[in-house]
């Protein structure tokens, strides 16, 4: 069913929905121009899609124009000959005629579809670049939408509207100097009838949009409820609440209230049909009359048989490019939109740039500095407020605070993911503002708790940390990741795929393939956000080397939630509200008594209850113990 605003159907074209008379969009001379700078490299095509448009246009008149010829000419004087002749003329013209448009249609086509992989180039790279704000604030599907159905619908405005319009105007001049050469009093009768079909569509038409743009609305109920009880965790959940019944009792509803409308829109447009069927038929019916009155009552002794059937031939020509041009606000309005709601995401600025000459420093064990660093995502919300600290270059220092506190926020800092709102991070001393942002991130290694995979093979995943990896190296990084003899017991081994964002992988598996992601990349700096959360002891134990090894020799931070990773940090930071509560070694947190201490008997009470009740319990076996049977802080 065409939804609202397409082209399938009588009267939907002719009117606008309340969202967009809503957002009308302002007619500027920049937008104008903005548009047509896309078109203006394919000014050539254009010239000639213009070109053909006329020309058929003037070649569409020569059958009708011919079939007057065969009823005066041929007939009339009973000549078989000229008969023929015309026919074959008039086949030609139409043959003629198809060729053009033929040729008309593949120029517009590949016109449309290079503006379209114009803009889709321009838009994806455009999108690359911006700041990871605008990601975790932009709806996907928002994204998806201007990438796809939004410049793809550039192809509806290029082959669509604007051919349509001087298609439609080029057919309406040239029938009407046809008609009025002829016989201008006939064709004065023939343009009579024009009304008489536009008053009914706009009527008719806006009911019928009405019922579309109703019938659309309950067709979204239904996806949306397909989508929901029907889906893998949707119909998880009916089946534990045995909603079974329920939820069809809803489908069942909103079914028979969108088959309703359906019929309606049906009943409506059929009735419609027939009344505009007899409409387009008065017309030549009225210049049958007054042509056989002219000719009968000698008041035009010019006129002829074949003149009337010649004109009643090009009046129905005229009818449908009319009506088409009284749309011509709605369609041109429709297309101003949609070039606007792919302008808004083009002049959407990126804050996180980088700089004229960029500074390509040193960071190999170089300090990593906040001073006085302040950071909001909304203006009115502060996360983070006059931190300040130091790593010192090749340590590690731990992360540990209340869920929320804003310890990922603190090292998404460093590769820029985000800008301070106020203070610094400096590495070796340089602002990280003005480090040349490809060098920068391409010298900091991020682990984090959710691994993202492509949707490709193991290798094609690994090799996204270095390109140009040998066999070797991705092998060695999966070994030290520990993932090495999972792959090769696949039955395609490093090929095999992993599906859509790892789907075929267990978490613990994703896990281990992005620490060997990073591995691989060999960074400078190491930032482990909840590294191992996914991994079951055995895994951890596993891996708890080879990341002992990549962090030797580089700077790291790791956000912590085992105490085993704590312990082995050269410093703790215990962030809270968005500042540095606390920072010292485990023993010395622990003797201050406050926030550490509270985290710490918070999240390992139950452990430290069976201490109390338990002989001969090794201080080792007890933070191993803890390791295993919590997820800490």
């Amino acid at each position: 069913m065409p939804t609202p605003g397409g082209r399938g159907g009588l009267g939907p074209r002719g009117f606008l929905t309340e969202e967009e008379k809503e957002n009308l969009p302002k007619v500027e001379k920049a937008l104008i121009f903005r548009i047509l700078s896309y078109m203006k490299p394919y000014r050539l095509q254009f010239a000639f899609v213009f070109i053909a448009i006329l020309l058929s246009a003037v070649v569409g008149l020569l059958p009708s124009i011919i079939t007057g010829k065969i009823v005066d000419q041929a007939l009339i004087n009973q000549d078989m000959k000229l008969l023929i002749r015309l026919l074959f003329m008039a086949f030609a013209t139409l043959a003629v005629s198809q060729i053009i448009g033929v040729l008309e249609t593949y120029i517009n086509a590949w016109i449309s579809q290079r503006i379209i992989f114009d803009m889709k180039n321009q838009m994806y790279h455009h999108l690359q670049y911006m700041p990871h704000s605008f990601f975790t604030t932009e709806k996907q599907g928002d994204i998806i939408t201007r990438m796809n159905t939004d410049i793809s619908g550039v192809s509806t405005v290029i082959s669509g509207t604007l051919s349509h319009v001087v298609s439609n105007v080029a057919t309406v001049v040239t029938t009407l100097v046809a008609l009025f050469t002829m016989s201008w009093q006939l064709a004065i009768v023939g343009i009579v009838i024009i009304p008489l079909l536009i008053l009914p569509t706009k009527r008719v038409g806006k009911n019928q949009w009405k019922i579309r743009s109703d019938s659309q609305a309950k067709n979204d109920e239904m996806n949306q409820l397909i989508n929901e009880s029907l889906s893998v965790s949707g119909s998880m959940l009916v089946k534990l609440f045995t909603r079974e019944e329920r939820e069809y009792e809803k489908f069942t509803r909103v079914n028979s209230e969108l088959t309703k409308l359906n019929l309606k829109e049906q009943r409506s447009g059929s009735w419609f049909r027939v009344v505009m069927g007899m409409f387009t038929q008065v017309g030549p019916l009225l210049i049958y009359f007054a042509g056989g009155y002219l000719i009968i009552s000698r008041m035009d002794e010019s006129l002829t048989v074949g003149t009337i059937t010649a004109m009643v031939a090009l009046i129905n020509r005229l009818y449908r490019p009319v009506q088409d041009l009284l749309n011509l606000q709605v369609d041109f309005t429709r297309s101003l939109a949609l070039f606007t709601r792919i302008f808004e995401y083009f002049d959407m600025k990126s804050s996180i740039v980088t700089p004229e000459n960029g500074k390509k420093p040193d960071v190999t064990c170089r300090d990593i500095v906040y001073e006085h660093v302040a950071f909001s995502y909304d203006p009115e919300v502060q996360i983070l407020k006059d931190v300040s600290f130091t790593v010192p270059g090749g340590q590690m220092y731990a992360i540990v605070g209340p869920s929320g506190s804003g310890k990922s926020t603190v090292v998404n800092l460093i590769p820029r993911l985000y800008d301070v709102s106020g203070g610094s991070v400096r590495i070796g001393g340089v602002d990280v503002r003005d480090f040349d942002l490809s060098y920068l991130r391409s010298n900091v290694g991020v682990v984090s708790q959710e691994t993202y995979l492509f949707n490709g093979t193991i290798k094609e995943n690994l090799l996204y940390a270095k390109e140009d990896a040998t066999d070797e190296e991705l092998i060695e990084a999966c070994k030290n990741a520990s993932i090495h003899d999972f792959i090769m017991n696949q039955p395609d081994g490093y090929n095999t795929v992993v599906g859509n964002r790892g789907l075929k992988l267990s978490g613990g598996e994703k896990q281990r393939l992005s620490i060997a992601r990073v591995i691989l990349k060999d960074p400078k700096i190491l930032i482990l956000d909840e590294a191992t959360s996914a991994l079951d002891s055995i895994s951890e134990n596993a891996i708890q080397t080879a990341l002992e090894l990549l962090m030797k020799g580089r700077t790291s931070i790791v956000i912590a939630h085992r105490l085993s990773t704590i312990l082995q940090a050269d410093s703790i930071l215990v962030v809270k509200d968005g500042v540095i509560a606390e920072q010292g070694s485990h023993e010395s947190l622990l003797a201050l008594g406050k926030v550490y201490k509270e985290l710490y008997e918070t999240q390992f009470r139950q452990i430290l209850d069976m201490e109390e009740g338990a002989d001969g319990v090794r201080r080792t076996d007890y933070w191993g113990t803890i390791e295993e049977e919590t997820n800490g802080f």
